[in-house]
Parts: structure tokens; sequence; C-alpha cells
């Protein structure tokens, strides 16, 4: 049989975030792998206690033998996330610039892994070969340090995935997007791109940081107390921007939040932020001016945990916030925290404290392309084929559309765990399916989506926990009244609904004999379908129920 060229996403295809892509390249028999990006994504309230989520590896944990690497396109969370989660199980070089490969060794350092002999440091705009791969890296811009395009040269044809990129002329911080280098791949051929689909919907350019820094200047120059700008710690650009304004304002600045020290010192390491002002520490504040200091914070999403929701809630050890101040929300409403972040607006305007977010004044810049900005990159490249991903089916659909505009000959819509054949034939095809799902970091402990805690979890959060203890004496006689406690049931004093309850368990236990401790099981049974029927009736919850019977 022939060669063949496949493309495979295990995340990020239907949704933005928790991206995981896969390459192949071989005869049916002996195919080689490379895996692009393996991210996370953040739960929401369907699935309580959970805090991360990414792609079941399985389907390539079962390639391990033949997998040639991991390579990273750049730092954000939905691109390295679940590395130090999914590693182990594959134990395989991971290839990532300086910027990159620093913030994922420090992950690896908090899980206690040595990982030395197997990350690979790349130097920018550089290329490794993974035979029968070559993998030359790209410099496009983001949100973020050292955003990277992967040009993928294999026997069959050139693949370009773009990653996360903007058009920025201006970045301010690293290098502007290789217009030059795009140009040229375009002109040597790709047969297919896996492109950015995120901001497909929205006209006109992405925008520039330098935009942003002259407007963040002009309203930090007109507000007069204590100011607090919030935002993604990963985005450099923005925090060099904040640095900038607090020096032409006459303020001093100070890093809020584990994560804002984490990427300054970062980000310093790698030769970045070299020419700012230096950041006070926040304990060492107490006698500055409110009118000369600019707090730069972590939590622009509402975290619960995050440094803006504990100075809201008069919290924060350090850093206190009073009437007259303002806070910047500079950066973009994720979709799925309008409540919370609302919330958390709300709660500040409360308390006399101006806010200011995108929906207000310009102080953010999206690191996704535009529409324009995309019409750019398919000029230059040209490819014959084009698979949107980074995006909900809303995007890609649309991008699927907006390939044909830009006359591509075959753009494909693809799902999570769908098996595109590349090569061979004249046109790219979706010819089969990996198993493909989630995997939840409960607490410390990876469980599958379907576990049995995650399902006991959100019933508890609906219909709460009741707790039945029958003391049974030697004679096989009930010991005083059955010990009743409950949690979450909308009962508070409701005394009729126990003595109710006591009688419903009194009938149901006098149907057995408490002498035979080989029916004790079924009794066990009974009485829980009996209290469940009875709180439904009362309460119209039907909680988890668990029942002791204790012998004294």
């Amino acid at each position: 049989m022939k060669e063949e060229l496949l493309f495979c996403p295990l995340g990020g295809s239907g949704e933005i975030g928790m991206n995981m892509n896969l390459f192949a390249y071989g005869k049916p028999e002996n195919q080689k792998w490379i895996i692009v990006d393996i991210g996370v994504t953040f739960a929401d309230d369907t699935v309580p206690g959970i805090d991360l989520i990414y792609s079941d590896p399985g389907f390539i944990v079962d390639k391990k033998d033949d997998l040639l690497g991991i390579i990273l396109t750049h730092a954000h969370e939905d691109h390295i996330g679940a590395i130090a989660y999914i590693w182990p199980k594959l134990k395989c070089n991971i290839y990532a610039t300086p910027f990159t490969a620093l913030l994922i060794s420090e992950k690896f350092k908090e899980k206690k892994i040595d990982i030395s002999k197997y990350l690979k440091v790349v130097e920018l705009n550089s290329t490794i070969k993974l035979k029968p791969f070559e993998i030359e890296f790209i410099t496009l811009t983001h949100s973020i340090l050292e955003p990277n395009g992967l040009r993928i040269k294999t026997p069959a044809g050139n693949i370009l995935h773009t990653g996360d990129w903007k058009c920025d002329l201006n970045p301010l911080i690293g290098e502007s997007i290789d217009v030059k280098k795009l140009k040229k791949i375009g002109e040597e051929g790709v047969l297919t791109m896996i492109c950015d689909s995120t901001n497909v919907f929205s006209i006109g350019r992405a925008g520039s940081e330098l935009d942003v820094r002259k407007n963040l200047l002009n309203i930090m120059q007109r507000l007069q107390k204590r100011i607090i700008v919030t935002s993604f710690a990963s985005n450099v650009a923005r925090m060099e921007t904040v640095f900038y304004c607090a020096e032409k304002t006459g303020r001093q600045i100070a890093l809020v939040g584990r994560s804002m020290h984490r990427i300054y010192k970062a980000a310093r390491q790698c030769g970045y932020l070299k020419n700012i002002i230096e950041p006070v520490d926040p304990r060492d504040i107490k006698n500055i001016s409110r009118n000369k200091i600019v707090y730069l914070c972590t939590g622009s999403q509402g975290e619960p945990m995050g440094a803006m929701m504990r100075i809201s809630n008069f919290l924060h050890p350090d850093v206190f916030i009073e009437k007259g101040d303002s806070v910047i929300f500079s950066s973009k409403i994720i979709p799925g925290n309008e409540k919370k972040l609302y919330k958390l607006h709300n709660q500040l305007v409360k308390e006399g404290i101006e806010v200011i977010s995108e929906e207000s004044e310009f102080v953010h810049v999206s690191g996704h392309p535009n529409r324009d900005d995309l019409k750019d990159m398919y000029n230059w490249i040209k490819p014959k084929s084009v698979i949107p991903v980074h995006g909900e089916h809303r995007h890609m659909i649309e991008h699927i559309n907006f390939a044909k505009e830009m006359q591509v000959p075959y753009p494909i819509k693809v799902e999570n765990g769908d098996i595109v054949r590349l090569y061979p034939g004249k046109i790219p095809e979706v010819y089969d399916k990996a198993p493909n799902g989630r995997l939840y970091v409960d607490g410390k402990v990876e469980v599958e989506e379907d576990a049995l805690s995650i399902k006991e979890r959100k019933n508890l959060s609906v219909n709460g926990f009741m707790e039945v203890t029958i003391l049974v004496t030697p004679k096989g006689n009930i010991h005083n009244k059955p010990i009743l406690s409950f949690k979450g049931l909308p009962i508070d004093e409701n005394e009729e609904f126990v003595y109710g309850l006591e009688e419903e368990i009194e009938k149901t236990t006098k149907t057995f004999s408490l002498n035979k401790k080989n029916q004790e099981s079924n009794l066990i049974d009974a009485l829980k379908i009996t209290c469940r029927k009875y709180s439904k009736e009362k309460t119209g919850k039907k909680p988890i129920t668990n029942i002791n019977l204790v012998r004294i």
C-alpha cells in the first residue's frame, strides 16, 4: 500500500480550547506520528469540583512507540496546559522555543517530574528533523511571546499549521509576523493549511497592541486615584504596556497574583522586558499615595481565586481598593464568563469604583485573526485545502464558507477524533474516527468524564444528601428512633417532614427480620427507595441517600 499523510485533532475542533492535533506519515502498517500542542480547557458550573479538562490521549498512547515527539506552538494554557498530565503516558521528546520551554519546565517541576533529557529547546525560526517530518518554526504574532506557525514538510507535500496568530506589524515586544517567509512558503506550495478560526465572524483587522497602548495611556492620564489593571498574565505585551503607561503617568507599579509574577520572571529570564521600570512589592506600598500607584493583577475573568476577586471582596492582604479608584479590565470577556464578570463589575460599581472594560473603552485587542487578517494569510499561502480548527462548530462552518470565497478548492470541516487522509488522493477526506473524549482533573486525580464521582457530585448539587442510621439491638429490635441527617434539602426546621420520614422508615423496617443478617442488604435497598420516594413527594428532591445499620 501507498504511504499516507494523516491529520487527526483530538481536541480544539468544535471548541475553543483543549488543542491537541496529531499528524502521521507512512504506510498504514508503519506510520510515524507527531503531536502539535497539548492544551486544557476550563470547566464551568456543569461539572462542580473540576478545574481542568483535557483530551483523552488513549488513541496516541497506543501508538507511542511510533511517536516522534510533541511540538508546542506557544505557551497559552489551551496549548500546553495538559502537558504535565499527558506526557508521563508518552515519554517522548518535547520541542519548544525558549519562553514556552521555560514555562513548561515549571509545570513539570511542580509535579516533581524531571524532563531535562526530553525537553529540546528550539531557537526561533529554526527547523527540526523528525524523519519523515521536517518541521520549520515560523514567527507569527499573537497575545503571548514567541507564537509559532509550523511548516510541516513531508514526502507527500507541505502542511502549514498556523497555531494562534494575527497580523500585527507593531507587536511592541517580540518579532513581527514573518510575512516574507510566509509568502515563500506559499510559493513553494502548501497541500493543506490547518488554521485558527476564533475571530472568523469579526470584520476588519484584529488591531495592534500599539493602538491599545496609546488609548490606555490616555485613560490612565485622566484617572486621579488608585488604578488596578487586570489582564491575562500570559499577555507580556500588555504587561509591558501597563509598565510603560505607569512610568509615563508618574506612577509606580506592583504585580499581584502568582501567575503575573511567574510570567514576568520567565519573560525577563528569556531577555524580554529589559527597558521597563522595576516593580515594587505590593507589601511595601502603604506609604505611596493613591494617585501614584498602578496594580497589575490576575483575575480578569472573575476567577474565584484570582487576585481581582480577592481585592474586590476586601480579602487581599496587600491590596486595598476604595471609592474613587478605577479598575481596568484589559482583556476579552471569554464566552461563558459573562455572568460572573458582570457580577464582579456590579460589585465594584456599587462600592463607588469606576469600571473600565472593552465594552466601554478600547482597552484590549484580540490575539486572533479577523477576516482581513485571514484574507492576507490565504493570499500568502494559497493552500490547496484548508482545515479550520480552534473554533466552535459555528466558527468552523463560517471559516469553510470564507475559504470557498478565497477560492480554496477543498476546505474540510472536522470534529475531534476525525482522521483525515490528506494524501494520497486528489481530495482530502475524513475516512475514519479515532477514539476520543475528555479527562477531568478532579482534585489531584485524573478521572473520565462519565466517572461516578462526577455524576454523584452533580446529583448532590441538585438534590442534596440524606443519611439514616438505625441502631439494632441483639434481639433484632430498633433501638430508639433512627438518626437522621440532611444536607442541601429544603426542609429547614420542618418537624413534620422528620416525623413523617420516621414513620415511613418504621413501616419499611417492620417488613424485614432484623435477626437475619443476610437480609440487611435488601433492607438497606428498600430503605433507600422509601426515603427517596418520601423526599420526592414532600420536597420535589430525590437526594443521594446513605443507610447505616449499626448492631449494638
